[in-house]
């Protein structure tokens, strides 16, 4: 019976393979025979059959193979159609002909009869999948299917990969079929596959070289040298990772800061609120998504101007309202910005919601930037970044190359002479109240795309916010890019081993030691104000 069954298989795979010179109606009985020779009871005949479906290169092919593997292939209880079902929702489910694709309507559980495999014929299934893909002319259909063939060759799959590597034109594919097929060689004693492997930094081969180095031959000892270079990688990537995160939580900081930096430094007001304006931003990115359902993209950079005009409106708002009574009065003032940050928070909480909103991140800003297979950069914070360096070059441009910005810096280093200079420090000190708060509103765009939106957005970079423009030195622009980043990486680098909150302490004791030594912060002002 079992050499019937093997005779059997072989002339389907015959067929099979004659199907694509044959007619259309021949083509139908050979995939029907491929078919049937799956309908089995045998798990065994069921893998040669498997076989025989990849052999065919049937276009069909791989519908057959991934609906198998789903449980998706399956069989008319009645006409003993074989069939695809699309969906497996509900009571009814819809079906298409398998070998000719046409839609059969919906048919009920009990009417089909599903076609078994077990945890050896999935495995097989899997490799088969990704066999086939290695043929497609897509690049990203074989690179994935290579990634997926790490770990699974076996013996019999070896030989087809020896001779599809030549073949393959995309580099990174044929070198992922290179280290699947080094790390089957090396599971079977070859020492040469060590070299394939030594330099790459994907988990298989890592798991492949420490099984390797259990022992105490000559293959033992070359499996460990590779498996310490590869360590050394590993701890260099790493330390790139939370560079990259440290520089992205840094980009977050200067944002909130460079604002509160320009108006602390002009008019020297200690501005509690400033976090509620970040939080505007935030909100005005959101709202926009409203307004424009289904499009993240153009609503995200509409939000750009929208988030700094509105931060801007409202802080020109408090500075007139508030800030001008209070001026020379630094504790009047931080008394009454911190009432206000209250308001804007219960304002925000009675008209939109006390719970936190999530902003759509755009699709291009989704995903990663994919370094090696141990260093992965997320696009969000890479934009964040990039986001922030502009508004930071913006500024200079503003502060180096406008009449506002030499104003500025003329009412920052000696308010009294600039006056004298016929300069109008209010109107000044409204334009940069403003400035200040629409870079605040900014911030709050950017910081959309890396967190949830809520009325207490901004009262976790406050604190942070004032820190970085003491560190940095009051006013100063350069100051506050280097000492947000730096407090950023620091960060990083302190949270893994002492804990977030911890990390924080150590930094604000940290900064307090500094001052102590430099008062003026790293960058301090330059002009007689600075020095009196």
């Amino acid at each position: 019976m079992k050499i019937f069954r093997i005779l059997m298989v072989r002339l389907w795979l015959v067929a099979g393979l004659l199907a694509p010179a044959l007619p259309v109606a021949a083509q139908v009985d050979a995939g029907q025979a491929l078919l049937e020779a799956l309908d089995v009871r045998a798990f065994e005949a069921k893998g040669e059959a498997i076989d025989a479906i990849v052999a065919s290169r049937d276009p069909r092919a791989r519908d057959w193979l991934a609906a198998l593997l789903d449980g998706r292939l399956q069989r008319g209880k009645e006409d003993r159609r074989f069939v695809l079902v699309m969906s497996t929702g509900g009571r009814q489910w819809p079906v298409v002909d398998a070998l000719s694709h046409e839609p059969l309507g919906s048919l009920g559980r009990r009417e089909l009869s599903r076609i078994s495999i077990n945890n050896s014929l999935r495995n097989q299934l899997r490799s088969a999948l990704a066999v086939l893909d290695l043929h497609a002319d897509d690049p990203a259909l074989r690179r994935a299917s290579a990634e997926r063939l790490l770990g699974e060759v076996d013996a019999e799959l070896a030989p087809t990969l020896a001779a599809l590597i030549p073949e393959e034109a995309d580099g990174q594919t044929r070198r992922r079929l290179t280290q699947a097929l080094a790390i089957h060689r090396l599971e079977q004693g070859d020492i040469s596959a060590i070299e394939a492997l030594a330099g790459s930094l994907h988990n298989q081969a890592r798991i492949a070289l420490n099984r390797a180095a259990q022992g105490d031959d000559e293959l033992a000892e070359a499996a460990r040298k590779a498996l310490a270079g590869i360590e050394q990688n590993l701890r260099l990537n790493r330390a790139a990772e939370t560079l990259y995160f440290g520089l992205s939580l840094g980009s977050v900081l200067v944002l909130a800061a460079i604002g509160l930096a320009i108006t602390f430094g002009v008019m020297g007001v200690i501005n509690m609120a400033h976090g509620e304006l970040i939080m505007l931003g935030a909100y005005t990115t959101w709202m926009l998504q409203q307004l424009l359902p289904g499009q993240p993209g153009l609503a995200l950079l509409l939000s750009i101007p929208a988030g700094f005009l509105v931060a801007a409106l409202a802080g020109i708002a408090i500075e007139r309202g508030v800030i001008r009574f209070l001026k020379g009065r630094p504790l009047e003032t931080l008394l009454a910005t911190f009432g206000v940050s209250l308001i804007l928070q219960q304002l925000v909480r009675t008209l939109i919601s006390p719970l936190n909103r999530t902003v759509v991140t755009p699709e291009w800003m989704s995903g990663s930037l994919v370094v090696n297979d141990a260093l992965s950069l997320t696009l969000n914070r890479l934009y964040v970044l990039g986001f922030a360096l502009l508004v930071f070059a913006g500024l200079i441009w503003v502060m180096k190359g406008t009449r506002l910005g030499l104003e500025v810096r003329a009412v920052t280093q000696n308010r009294a002479m600039a006056r004298a200079m016929g300069i109008r420090a209010t109107r000044v000190d409204i334009l940069t109240f403003g400035l200040g708060s629409g870079v605040a509103g900014l911030a709050g765009v950017a910081l959309s795309q890396l967190t949830n939106v809520g009325p207490n957005l901004g009262q976790n970079y406050i604190i942070d916010s004032f820190m970085v423009v003491v560190f940095g030195g009051v006013g100063n622009l350069w100051g506050t890019l280097v000492a947000g980043l730096s407090l950023g990486v620091v960060n990083q680098i302190l949270e893994p081993w002492a804990g977030a909150v911890l990390a924080k302490i150590m930094v604000l004791v940290f900064i307090i030691l500094f001052i102590q030594k430099r008062p003026r912060g790293l960058f301090p002002q330059k002009g007689r104000a600075a020095e009196a």
